[in-house]
């Protein structure tokens, strides 16, 4: 009878020790997406600016970096975990814009995410190869963050996407709603090669350079 408990007792620790390592906490990685706007309200321009468009996230230990690439433009936002600051760059024509920010910039260009919570279902489906669970959150300004994600692969950096901070994973597919429409941005290929750390270096030159302050007098 001992010996019947001795081994269930070492069968379910191996167990647990299979499902503990089978997620992977990665502190490196590339993750390539490719956006559409999925409502028919959206106007031209916009369909258009999306559509097609691709972005790509880099984590490097502390350093993060997202760039999107669409035919009107170029968005590009590099953060420093340890320090709390970021730049945005923008492009759009012959028009290049840098904008600095501080920790507290950063949290107020994020607030909308504050106290996300995640609610996970049971629907599941593969995206690049890697099983996903689809999961929904409400916003504060009542809109809705639909996303499959992937618990095998665990970013350490949490920060380097404020609104998946308290994702218990790596977003595969994510469904972001506006106001006349949605755009969908769908993992197409998951990286662990080293990053270099030339890609989060700030340009010096050939950028106009805004405070945050003077970049949301501009939006507004």
């Amino acid at each position: 009878m001992k010996k019947q408990l001795h081994i269930t007792l070492l069968a379910l620790f191996l167990f647990a020790g299979i499902r503990l390592s089978a997620q992977r906490k990665v502190s490196e990685l590339t993750v390539t997406y490719h956006a559409s706007v999925v409502s028919t309200g959206a106007e031209p321009k916009i369909a258009d600016a999306f559509d097609g468009a691709t972005t790509k996230v880099y984590i490097k230990g502390a350093l993060s970096r997202t760039d999107m690439v669409s035919t009107l433009a170029t968005f590009s936002t590099i953060h420093d975990l340890k320090t709390g600051q970021a730049v945005s760059l923008r492009e759009t024509g012959a028009q290049k814009i840098l904008i600095r920010m501080t920790a507290d910039n950063w949290k107020d260009r994020n607030k909308r995410y504050e106290g996300i919570k995640f609610t996970t279902t049971t629907e599941t489906k593969q995206i690049a190869g890697y099983n996903c669970v689809k999961a929904t959150a409400s916003l504060q300004n009542g809109r809705t963050l639909t996303v499959y994600y992937t618990p095998d692969i665990l970013p350490e950096n949490r920060e380097y996407d404020y609104q998946f901070r308290e994702l218990p994973g790596l977003p595969m597919e994510y469904e972001v709603e506006m106001d006349k429409y949605a755009i969908k941005y769908t993992a197409s290929a998951v990286s662990f090669n080293p990053v270099p750390v030339s890609r989060f270096d700030i340009p010096k030159t050939g950028y106009r350079e805004l405070s945050y302050e003077e970049s949301i007098k501009l939006r507004n």
